[in-house]
């Protein structure tokens, strides 16, 4: 009893920061498959890359999302960049709660 008194608080931080490192993940793959559709939209000037961009990450806040982009339009040839980043708070028993930014970018060359 005492040896899993003793041991219970490790295990239970164990799970709860592997949980939180899911969570974080799985924001980060969102941000990055969102920034990733804005810069497509955003070279092909076929809508708001803003929008897009809050559009395409539906499992994160989207008014949380803060999205800049390369100047508009983009000339043919040059690059189109949409960065986004995102705060991600998280709260792990026995370590404490915080939070951290997630900023990702994607890039694509501008069409004709």
């Amino acid at each position: 009893m005492v040896e899993f008194a003793l041991v219970l608080p490790l295990l239970v931080l164990l799970v709860f920061g592997i949980i939180e490192f899911g969570r974080a993940y799985n924001a980060k793959v969102s941000l990055t498959g969102a920034v990733r559709e804005g810069a497509r939209v955003h070279a092909l000037a076929d809508g708001d890359p803003v929008a897009v961009t809050r559009q395409a990450a539906p499992t994160l806040k989207t008014q949380d999302i803060a999205v800049t982009t390369s100047a508009s339009p983009c000339t043919s040839g040059e690059p189109a960049t949409v960065t986004a980043s995102y705060p991600f708070t998280y709260s792990i028993p026995f370590f404490g709660e915080g939070t951290i930014t997630i900023q990702e970018s994607g890039v694509m060359r501008c069409g004709g």
